[in-house]
C-alpha cells in the first residue's frame, strides 16, 4: 500500500536510535506519517527516537496533538524522545504548551545523538 500521498518520511537508524525528519508543515497528514514511522522504528527494536525539525516551519494544532501522542508512545516504550533542530518560534510554542517537559531538546542532530549516547550509558551503568 505505502503512503497514499506517495511521500515517505525520511529516517535512519544509528545503533538503537531512530532519527526521523519532520516535514516543512506538520499537520494531520504529515504528523500521522511521523507517528507511524516512530511506531515502526520502536517495533523494529529502536530504543530511542530523535525527531529532527530542521525543515519544519509550521505546526498546526493537530500536528501538536499528534506530537503529544508520539510522546505518549515513547514513554510507554521507555524510549527517550529528543526534538532536534527546532526553530525559535516552534521552541516557544513547545515550551508554552508544555511539550518540553516530556522531551529532550537538542540544538542539532549531533547534540541529540550525543545526549542519547550519554543517556544510554548512564542507564546501563546504573544496574
Amino acid at each position: 500500500m505505502g503512503d497514499p500521498t506517495g511521500v515517505s518520511v525520511r529516517s535512519y537508524c544509528v545503533g538503537l536510535t531512530a532519527v526521523i525528519y519532520a516535514s516543512d508543515y506538520l499537520n494531520k497528514l504529515t504528523g500521522e506519517r511521523i507517528e507511524r514511522e516512530c511506531k515502526k522504528q520502536l517495533d523494529s527494536g529502536c530504543r530511542a527516537l530523535i525527531i529532527n525539525f530542521s525543515d519544519t516551519e509550521l505546526i498546526n494544532s493537530i500536528g501538536v496533538s499528534i506530537l503529544l501522542g508520539i510522546i505518549d508512545i515513547a514513554q510507554k516504550n521507555g524510549a527517550p524522545l529528543v526534538f532536534s533542530d527546532v526553530n525559535n518560534q516552534t521552541a516557544e510554542l513547545f515550551e508554552m504548551l508544555g511539550l518540553t517537559r516530556h522531551v529532550i531538546m537538542a540544538r542539532n542532530e549531533e547534540e541529540a545523538l550525543a545526549t542519547l549516547n550519554g543517556f544510554s550509558q548512564s542507564r546501563t551503568t546504573a544496574h
